[in-house]
């Protein structure tokens, strides 16, 4: 008997068509990387901004300084003005204190004088002179007791008159003072904004900068030794030569780079020949802020090189420690010791 069987396309349902998961993850991955790198790419492509130069720095130093100084006069002036008026508005309430003093004890005489004349009627002097005087004496009596009052209404109106003049007076000087107050303090605010903006100036100025008041901004310091030793040397610019003198107040050539290294925690002896032999020689086309430059065969003379041309130095009795060009002596070398 013949056996039923099912059409074949009843055999199996239709499944749909397996993707594989491995190849989904990796399609997404690609993606991803590809957005990554396009990404990537627009940043590199975008302009970058360029850290600004020393010499922008200290162009934008230099500016705020235009506005400082003017601030800073400005200050000093509205101060002066302040103190002189302040001094007068002091002086003028010393002498409204006695006037003030002599107008109340006036006035509390007349109202002592009204309220016993109200509590009790006339006095007893005036009661008896009422009785007893004739008319012509008491006509004479009142008069002068008028004049008497009137004269002691005009001391007190003279009194309150001078104490109204300079209260007036001490009133435009007070307000005048509340002005001047304002304005010192408003200056003084702008001093302080400004000086913050030349302090963040001169922060971001590289590392291997220096900038000290007396000397000019140095450049390339590579050495954190040099720089403290440039700082030092530099604040010592004024400062007079004294033969054999290592400081603080005082130096001569070779104890004023003693006395810079030492504050860098390097120590020299105080004798040029000594220190041309404690440093390593560079030559005149390798010297950088920092090295100590010789002069004269004999070596007797010795500053602090700043860079281009210049060093700071203690040069000799009657000229205090000082920038100077180097090759206004002859140079013998240079030494450096960092």
């Amino acid at each position: 008997m013949p056996v039923a069987t099912m059409p074949p396309h009843r055999h199996a349902r239709s499944q749909p068509p397996v993707r594989p998961v491995g190849a989904r993850r990796v399609v997404h991955r690609l993606l991803t990387l590809v957005a990554a790198v396009a990404v990537g790419a627009g940043l590199v492509a975008a302009p970058a901004h360029a850290a600004p130069s020393v010499d922008e720095i200290e162009a934008q130093i230099d500016k705020q300084w235009e506005q400082l100084e003017p601030t800073i006069e400005g200050y000093n002036k509205i101060r002066a003005q302040l103190k002189v008026n302040q001094k007068k508005s002091a002086n003028l309430q010393k002498k409204m204190a006695p006037l003030e003093l002599e107008s109340t004890l006036a006035m509390n005489r007349v109202g002592e004088l009204a309220s016993r004349y109200y509590m009790q009627g006339p006095s007893q002097e005036v009661g008896a002179l009422l009785v007893d005087a004739k008319p012509g004496t008491l006509a004479e009596q009142l008069t002068i007791l008028d004049r008497l009052a009137t004269q002691e209404r005009k001391q007190i109106a003279g009194v309150l008159a001078i104490r109204d003049k300079y209260k007036a007076q001490k009133a435009k000087l007070d307000a005048l003072i509340a002005t001047q107050v304002k304005q010192r303090d408003e200056l003084a605010a702008k001093k302080k904004q400004i000086d913050a903006e030349i302090k963040r100036l001169t922060a971001a100025l590289p590392k291997t900068t220096v900038k000290v008041t007396g000397c000019p901004t140095i450049n390339g310091v590579v050495s954190s030794a040099a720089q403290t030793a440039i700082r030092v040397a530099c604040q010592q610019v004024g400062d007079p030569y004294v033969w054999g003198a290592t400081g603080p107040n005082s130096f001569d050539c070779s104890g004023l780079t003693q006395y810079a290294y030492k504050a860098a925690g390097i120590s020299l002896t105080h004798f040029t020949g000594a220190q041309w032999s404690e440093g390593r020689a560079v030559s005149r086309s390798d010297a950088r802020p920092g090295d100590l430059v010789f002069f004269y065969s004999d070596l007797h003379h010795v500053g602090l090189y700043l860079g281009n041309g210049l060093m700071v130095h203690a040069p000799r009795t009657g000229k205090p420690v000082q920038v100077s060009q180097v090759n206004y002596m002859p140079v013998a070398g240079y030494r450096r010791v960092t």
